[in-house]
């Protein structure tokens, strides 16, 4: 990590701070329209009984400066778990000085000690600087697939 860059796992009490980064994000990519999410979800998500996803809070000098929230797919292929990462978000004006290259290093580790296969993630597509930082991660675009989705009254009427 960079000097004075903690990133720390995400402890009950800290869902506020997570739907304000998520916010933040949604801010960045034009689709708070979409991040209905509250603190109690997010409670609920990472600290529930069952918990659906992982946090991380990126602190620098005591600041709280950021976020990861991941959890793990599984490859049916090659019988093992991927960490997939839903969410990074670092303040823009702490951007540029290597904590985010220090993140997914730290989340590498992390899927390496726990027997994943595999890193992935979703970038938009007119988000030029966060492909070009991927690629220089060695990350490469997987341009031979199409993420679908299903949610709301489709969700629900396939369902029914």
């Amino acid at each position: 990590m960079p000097p004075g860059v903690v990133l720390r796992d995400a402890k009950p009490g800290d869902e506020a701070l997570v739907a304000h980064f998520v916010r933040r994000l949604a801010e960045y990519e034009e689709l708070t329209h979409e991040a209905v999410g509250t603190a109690e979800d997010f409670a609920r998500a990472l600290f529930g009984p069952l918990p659906h996803a992982h946090a991380a809070i990126i602190e620098k000098a005591g600041e709280a400066v950021g976020f990861a929230l991941w959890y793990y797919d599984f490859s049916t292929f090659r019988a093992r778990p991927g960490l997939y990462l839903e969410d990074i978000f670092v303040e823009p004006e702490h951007r540029g000085g290597g904590i985010g290259k220090a993140v997914f290093r730290v989340l590498a580790a992390r899927a390496i000690a726990e027997g994943c296969a595999r890193m992935n993630w979703q970038v938009l597509d007119w988000n030029a600087p966060s492909i070009a930082f991927y690629r220089g991660l060695g990350a490469r675009p997987l341009d031979d697939w199409t993420t679908m989705r299903l949610e709301g009254e489709t969700l629900a009427a396939l369902a029914a």
